[in-house]
């Protein structure tokens, strides 16, 4: 399987963040905003949206003193004995958090051994999940999430995968003809988050951005009641830019 294109910015972000954390962990009485700047040579602009989220995600904790040191989630995730439980727990919180900032159900998905999967969710009663009425394995077709793991194959992937699943109708808004898809998917920017208008579940829209590092093809998503419908490019717009901490929290 050969990837086609990725989305930069979370990439981007996680490899300034893993910096920015192998120096805190270096200094354990602490490392200053001008140390940190120095030492990663990234501008205040970069830099301080960086910390925000660290924080916010307790990689890691600002002392009174006004240093940066390990937090709870650094210290828990650098546990190999605990590391696979550390890392279910971080990912949950870092989900709930997208699902209330969003106001909406989210998804963590992969594309494993020639099929998507769907690893985590986050929902409520107020953001309920998409009622999987269809098995996603064999919908990529139709949903948010598997046309972004689409995106991220290289055009013989994409033929391979929509040969073994048949393109079913799910909805009056479906595409069935594989010509159309595949032209839809390579036209896809890699940046722009992917989008299901009702195409998977009548009364459900949805939208998934990629979170690929390497070979590991992988996207998140959401999805809104219809009657939410004009608030969905605002929320994937949201969950692009705070896809990062996800993918963070795979790669320490």
């Amino acid at each position: 399987m050969a990837l086609q294109h990725q989305a930069r910015a979370p990439h981007d972000s996680v490899q300034s963040a893993l910096r920015v954390l192998e120096i805190v962990a270096r200094h354990d009485s602490g490392t200053t905003t001008v140390e940190l700047a120095r030492e990663t040579r990234l501008p205040a602009t970069r830099l301080a949206p960086l910390l925000r989220m660290l924080r916010r995600e307790e990689y890691v904790t600002r002392t009174a003193e006004g240093t940066y040191v390990a937090g709870a989630a650094l210290h828990r995730l650098g546990s190999a004995r605990h590391h696979d439980r550390a890392l279910r727990e971080q990912l949950r919180r870092t989900l709930d958090g997208l699902r209330d900032s969003i106001g909406a159900a989210v998804y963590l998905s992969r594309y494993v051994d020639g099929e998507v999967r769907v690893t985590d969710f986050a929902a409520g009663p107020g953001t309920p999940a998409v009622n999987e009425w269809v098995d996603f394995r064999s919908s990529a077709h139709a949903s948010a999430i598997g046309k972004s793991l689409l995106t991220q194959l290289d055009v013989d992937a994409r033929r391979d995968h929509l040969s073994r699943h048949k393109m079913a109708r799910l909805t009056a808004r479906t595409i069935t003809d594989e010509r159309v898809l595949l032209h839809r998917l390579a036209a896809q920017p890699a940046t722009a988050p992917v989008l299901d208008l009702q195409e998977y579940a009548v009364g459900t829209v949805c939208a998934a951005v990629p979170i690929t590092a390497g070979s590991s093809v992988g996207c998140l998503a959401l999805s809104l009641p219809v009657r939410h419908a004009h608030r969905l490019r605002e929320a994937a717009d949201t969950l692009s830019r705070r896809a990062a901490p996800v993918l963070l929290s795979l790669a320490i």
